[in-house]
């Protein structure tokens, strides 16, 4: 008897890497929300008008309302065979103009954008000084008032290494474990604007615009740096700085293991 010819394996998914770059102003964040358009939900309806695919899109941060990227991640799995290349030109052809597609590449089916990432780096954006800048009114946070940068920077050099940032997160996060990896925390002068980049292991809600808030009070005589020395040790939020707004905060560049994206 002869046996009937086996039927032909389907293709295996495949999983695709994004980088994105994208202007927060008009979004509710990168999640899908009831409320509101998320970049996660635009990217999604891109996808589906090329492809006829509606994957579920991993993004390596959930950027608030407001927040920019410079260099988000996005992963998801997809069975159409476009190359990713293309695929990722075809996409920035028909997304929005405030949000671009810089790379697309196939990478391994255990990539996933949030879970692999090893680090990430923000970038936050004051603007100091009397004049206003309107090019720069959604990019950027007002200061007016003068800023003590030598004491910012000596108190910036404390959240370096692994520390409890339970005073530096919002509250929800507080449920459970707080401590992360701090690599660096940079003040940067760029003309009339003062940037801090901060890189890290990873971060909890709101943990950035706190920090940044709680360094901003230490420029303002607010705070001094015995204070973020003992909050760092687990102290309470209500004790550090405030909640900078959201639009001077940019997602720079996330980092993986070597064959990695981002």
């Amino acid at each position: 008897m002869t046996a009937a010819p086996e039927e032909p394996l389907p293709p295996a998914p495949r999983n695709i890497a994004l980088v994105l770059e994208y202007d927060g102003s008009r979004y509710c964040g990168w999640e899908k929300q009831k409320n509101g358009l998320g970049i996660e939900q635009v990217l999604e309806d891109a996808i589906a008008r090329i492809t006829g695919e509606r994957p579920v899109i991993n993004g390596s941060g959930r950027t608030d309302a407001g927040v920019h990227a410079l260099g988000q991640v996005a992963s998801f799995t997809l069975m159409h065979r476009m190359p990713a290349a293309d695929l990722g030109r075809a996409l920035d052809a028909v997304l929005p103009e405030d949000v671009a597609v810089l790379e697309a590449r196939e990478v391994g089916l255990f990539f996933h954008a949030r879970f692999s990432a090893r680090s990430k780096t923000y970038r936050y954006t004051l603007l100091t000084g009397r004049a206003k800048a309107p090019l720069m009114r959604a990019r950027s946070h007002h200061l007016r008032g003068p800023l003590d940068r030598e004491a910012m920077r000596r108190a910036a050099r404390l959240f370096v290494g692994r520390h409890d940032f339970s005073a530096f997160c919002h509250e929800a996060e507080r449920i459970g474990d707080c401590r992360r990896t701090m690599h660096a925390v940079e003040l940067i002068e760029d003309g009339r604007f003062l940037q801090v980049e901060l890189s890290a292991d990873g971060f909890l809600y709101n943990m950035v615009r706190i920090i940044v808030g709680s360094l901003v009070y230490v420029g303002q005589g607010k705070l001094d740096e015995a204070t973020i020395a003992r909050l760092l040790e687990g102290g309470e939020r209500k004790f550090s700085g405030p909640t900078v707004p959201a639009r001077g905060l940019h997602l720079v560049r996330v980092l993986y293991e070597v064959g990695g994206t981002g």
